[in-house]
């Protein structure tokens, strides 16, 4: 393919630094161009999924980008049926549009690569993963290199305390990991939000607010399970 015709392709966003990182790459890779972000959103939050992301804030990121963003709606309670549906409706229309080609900032979890790969090559769209399988600390180590700002925004709380929620991820956040935290979360420890970096027009503004506890009901948590704590971020207005 000529860099002078890049393939055009969606990034499926998720307002954090994987994703940041793997777009950041996806953006200097000449034989693509990114045309639009994909994030899931519930709907009666208004909140990114897992991220617990005001709608608001999401929408600033994807503008300080300068990219488009296609959001796709999730009920407050969603099955894996309910779910491949509204995914499939949101990328039939990207794939209308000539988007055959998609990005993740996945990193190690096979089974849910495997997954991806496998719904999406079904309807014709091929599926690419920069961060693949590379080292973790080495990846937060970039990140942070080349500039790229992030916010806790979510922990759980089986592996982390309240107290590294609403930090500010940088080397002393790294320090104080327990050893056995992946230094990317990348078994869902926290989750962050970015709010700037070096392909960012300009910072995304907003002030810390209250930290909130939450429980979940879900076959794969334990009754001990402490829960997840979530700091929320209140946007600035302009």
């Amino acid at each position: 393919m000529s860099t002078h015709n890049p393939i055009q392709a969606y990034f499926n966003w998720s307002s954090g630094k994987d994703s940041a990182l793997a777009l950041y790459l996806a953006l200097r890779d000449p034989k693509f161009q990114i045309q639009t972000l994909l994030t899931t959103v519930n709907e009666t939050h208004q909140r990114v999924s897992m991220h617990g992301l005001r709608v608001e804030l999401l929408e600033q990121q994807a503008e300080a980008l300068g990219l488009p963003l296609e959001k796709i709606w999730l009920p407050e309670t969603v099955t894996m049926e309910e779910y491949e549906v509204l995914m499939r409706a949101a990328v039939d229309k990207l794939k209308a549009r000539g988007l055959n080609d998609t990005f993740f900032g996945d990193i190690y979890l096979e089974d849910l690569r495997a997954h991806r790969e496998a719904q999406l090559s079904s309807v014709g769209i091929t599926a690419h993963f920069p961060l693949w399988q590379r080292d973790t600390r080495e990846l937060l180590d970039q990140l942070l290199s080349l500039g790229f700002k992030a916010v806790v925004v979510a922990v759980d709380g089986s592996k982390l305390d309240e107290s590294f929620v609403g930090r500010e991820l940088n080397a002393d956040f790294i320090a104080d990991l327990p050893k056995d935290v992946d230094p990317c979360g990348e078994n869902g420890e926290f989750h962050t939000f970015v709010f700037d970096g070096p392909n960012f027009r300009h910072p995304v503004p907003f002030t810390l607010g209250d930290t909130v506890h939450r429980h979940y009901q879900a076959t794969h948590l334990n009754a001990d399970h402490p829960g997840f704590f979530f700091k929320e971020l209140l946007p600035i207005e302009a």
